[in-house]
């Protein structure tokens, strides 16, 4: 069966629109860069609403829940076949910020019997969204489309 995940696009527009994504941790991505982002996310327990487990999986992953507007971005379904929902909020990240990642474990290099220890994500950056089209899984670019769509009819 499929899995299906649920995740959260921190937006800010000072000065201009800019997104939050973030990139894997661990020997696997380390030389990848585009197309290898993505934003932060996890998968929905039994029981739990998709925009609960997007807000519980925030907060394992970046250390908080932003306030605001839940923008419903929609659904996309990723190469592997796992769903995405995904729902944006216009938040600022306090200047004094730390990411802290969470942090978990490989047998690395494969079949050595050494357990390493790696990053979720490795790090969290702000892109534009050009540069977000081009670094985000590509099954993800209609959440970026989305939050310019609805960012664009609100300037109206």
């Amino acid at each position: 069966m499929s899995k299906t995940s649920a995740g959260i696009v921190l937006f800010t527009r000072k000065p201009h629109l800019q997104l939050l994504l973030a990139h894997p941790g661990g020997p696997y991505w380390w030389n990848k860069d585009e197309g290898a982002w993505s934003i932060p996310k996890g998968e929905i327990e039994e029981g739990e609403s998709a925009l609960d487990a997007a807000k519980r999986e925030f907060q394992e992953e970046l250390g908080f829940i932003p306030e605001g507007d839940f923008l419903d971005l929609g659904t996309v379904t990723q190469k592997g076949g796992k769903t995405v929902h995904a729902w944006a909020v216009e938040y600022q990240i306090p200047d004094d910020f730390i990411f802290a990642p969470n942090y978990f474990e490989l047998e690395w290099p494969p079949d050595s019997g050494k357990i390493e220890e790696f990053p979720e994500i490795d790090r969290i950056e702000y892109f534009g969204p050009f540069e977000a089209r081009k670094k985000i899984n590509p099954a993800q670019r209609p959440f970026i489309s989305q939050l310019i769509t609805i960012c664009s009819q609100e300037e109206r």
